[in-house]
Order: C-alpha cells, then sequence, then structure tokens
C-alpha cells in the first residue's frame, strides 16, 4: 500500500508542513508562488507535505473557486521534479461526504499522492460508526491518515471507542492528533497501543499548542500485564507551515535524544517558546480566527508569499495579531528561518518562473 521506503520514513518520524495557499492581490492563484513554498519546504529537510488540507483553505474545493486539483498538481509537479534521493510523502487532503470523499481520493491517487489525510470536519451530525464506514471505504482506495481535529475548529469530540475501531481499519496507517487537548490526546494513543495494528500505526502530533510535549513523551499502557510503549513520532502541522528549517532541526534533536537516552529541560523550556509563538500565528485569543492569516503573514514577512490573502476577503488577522507576530520574532529569533530563506528565494523564484513561463 505504502513504498517500504516511504513507510519506513513515516514510521519513523518526520516533519510535514500543512501546505498555504498562494494567492495574488485579487486572490487568483499564484503558481509561482505555489511552487516556491514547495520548494522552501523540500529544501528545508521537511519529509513530505499535506496539501488540500485547513492550511490550505477549504474553499479550494467550491466550485466557483476550483482550485483543489490545481494546487495538488503543482505540489506533486514540484517533488517529482525535484528527483530527491531520499523519501518524501505526498499527503492530499480529504474531506465531505463519503462520494467527495472517494472522489477526492481518486484524484489524489491520480496524482501519485501517497496517502489522504481523512478530516471528519463538517459531518457533526454523522454517527460514529458512519465516519468509520466512510474511512474504510476511502482507504480502499487511498491508504489513511487519520486526523482528530479540534473541536475550535470544525472539529468534534469522538469516543474512546471509536478510536479502538479506527485504529483496527487495516487501511489506516498514520493518525494526525490534533484535538488541543491532553485527555483526548491520551484516549487515541491508548486505544491504537491496544489495537492489535499499534505497530503497523504512525501516530503524529497535530496539537501545535503542545508541540514539543508531544514529540517528548514515551506513553506507556499495561495491556494484559504487558507494558507497551508508543511514541508521536513526527508531526503535520500548521504551524511547521512556518519556520520549517528550524522544525526540522529540532525533530532532530528530539529524536537524537530519545536514542541517546539524554533528553534536558532545555527543550521543554524551547516547548514554550514554540507554543507562544503558536498563540501569535494562531490567533488562540480570538478562537483561532486568524490562524490561516496569520501563517500567511509570517510567509508574507519572509518573502515566499506577496501578501497574506485569503480566498474568503473578510478573513484576515485578528486585532493585534500582527503586533503578537512582531513580539515572537523579538522575543525568540533563535526560533525563525529567515536568513535560510533569504539565502534561497532569488533562486526558489527563479526556478518557479522558468516552470510557469
Amino acid at each position: 500500500m505504502l513504498k517500504p521506503e516511504l513507510k519506513k520514513a513515516l514510521d519513523e518520524g518526520v516533519v510535514i508542513p500543512a501546505h498555504p495557499l498562494a494567492l495574488t492581490e485579487d486572490r487568483q492563484l499564484d503558481e509561482e508562488r505555489q511552487r516556491v513554498l514547495t520548494k522552501y519546504y523540500i529544501a528545508s529537510g521537511a519529509g513530505g507535505v499535506a496539501v488540500g488540507v485547513h492550511t490550505t483553505q477549504f474553499e479550494i474545493r467550491d466550485n466557483e473557486v476550483g482550485l483543489y486539483e490545481p494546487v495538488l498538481k503543482l505540489a506533486a509537479e514540484e517533488i517529482d521534479n525535484a528527483r530527491l534521493d531520499r523519501p518524501f510523502l505526498k499527503i492530499a487532503g480529504i474531506c465531505g461526504q463519503t462520494d467527495q470523499a472517494l472522489e477526492e481520493a481518486k484524484l489524489a491517487k491520480s496524482l501519485g499522492y501517497d496517502l489522504g489525510l481523512v478530516s471528519n470536519g463538517g459531518l457533526g451530525d454523522w454517527s460514529e460508526e458512519a465516519l468509520l464506514e466512510r474511512t474504510r471505504k476511502v482507504s480502499e482506495v487511498i491508504p489513511v491518515f487519520g486526523f482528530y481535529l479540534q473541536p475550535s475548529v470544525g472539529g468534534r469530540v469522538f469516543s474512546y471507542e471509536f478510536w479502538q475501531q479506527y485504529a483496527e481499519i487495516p487501511g489506516v496507517l498514520a493518525i494526525k492528533i490534533a484535538p488541543f487537548n491532553r485527555y483526548q490526546t491520551l484516549d487515541v494513543v491508548r486505544a491504537v497501543c491496544h489495537s492489535s495494528r499499534r505497530d503497523e500505526i504512525a501516530l503524529y502530533t497535530g496539537n501545535d499548542d503542545n508541540i514539543v510535549a508531544d514529540l517528548l513523551t514515551s506513553f506507556r499502557f499495561n495491556i494484559g500485564g504487558e507494558i507497551i510503549k508508543k511514541d508521536i513520532v513526527g508531526g503535520l502541522l500548521g504551524h511547521w507551515a512556518v519556520w520549517t528549517k528550524t522544525a526540522v532541526e529540532l525533530l532532530e534533536m528530539v529524536q537524537e535524544g530519545k536514542k541517546q537516552k539524554h533528553l534536558t529541560g532545555d527543550l521543554l523550556e524551547l516547548g514554550s517558546e514554540i507554543t507562544d509563538a503558536n498563540s501569535a500565528f494562531f490567533d488562540s485569543a480570538h478562537h483561532f480566527k486568524g490562524c490561516i492569516a496569520g501563517i500567511n503573514e509570517v510567509l508574507r514577512r519572509q518573502g515566499l508569499l506577496r501578501g497574506r490573502w485569503c480566498l474568503d476577503p473578510k478573513e484576515d488577522l485578528s486585532h493585534g495579531q500582527s503586533e503578537e507576530i512582531s513580539r515572537i520574532y523579538k522575543d525568540y529569533p533563535h526560533l525563525n528561518d529567515d536568513l535560510f530563506i533569504k539565502e534561497n528565494l532569488n533562486n526558489w523564484i527563479t526556478k518557479s518562473k522558468q516552470v510557469t513561463s
């Protein structure tokens, strides 16, 4: 279902940015900068990208917008053209009712995507069994990257029993845990550990408010008298759509520390700084209303995007959010990768212009 080298990378843990959408001022696709973003993630050392997800803006699926297929194609082209000598996961966001989800899964598969990140957002009135059946059907088309989405941005709370059954679906190869809640995070990890497929499922953090703590923790459960351990091995994060180079360095630091059994309190301090940064980028003060605009604003300041425009003209930074982002830049200069981008941006733009011309 997944090439061995890709499965190995997925299981060992990689950085997977949630790919933003590059727009012109009149809110049309900026193909050049869309390609530049993908080049940036590849050059940063990320192990994949997730395209067509919340950070890419769900409105790309609207008939009058029609950008779902184009943005998936652009990212796939850039990844294939890079001819990488390392594994790189192509993950497509999949949502909607079963018919739509299956169509998106088939399209993603036809474009060479490896996994589908299956969102249950917008299906709040569906029973858990109906959502499980939908997931089973999608998994017959493309391997599934499960997704526990926080209620604040359209998700819902699921029972422990839901995740028990979810983990038994043969086509589920990974789960992004993003409820922004420690109890619900534990539900997923415990359910997977109790599953007969626990060694086949990779756990990834989507808890942008608790990235480092998730990566540092080894979860342990007593199952029938046997202690079972499971780690969250990587992240698929909107937060990692910016400052991606330092995110890769962070994950490498955590992985090496675990390997050497030498983890220090410095990482927890770094974790609190990253959470503070995420608060500004994601606009937690206003219930995440400015989260996409916040990510785009950082990319604009770095020169990767021409502006922070979203498809919805009403979607922009919240009051005081720009100042908060400036504070983060001032307080934690070691978290950004601006110098790396400055050194490479012209080359990425030149190559993207050659492709689009």
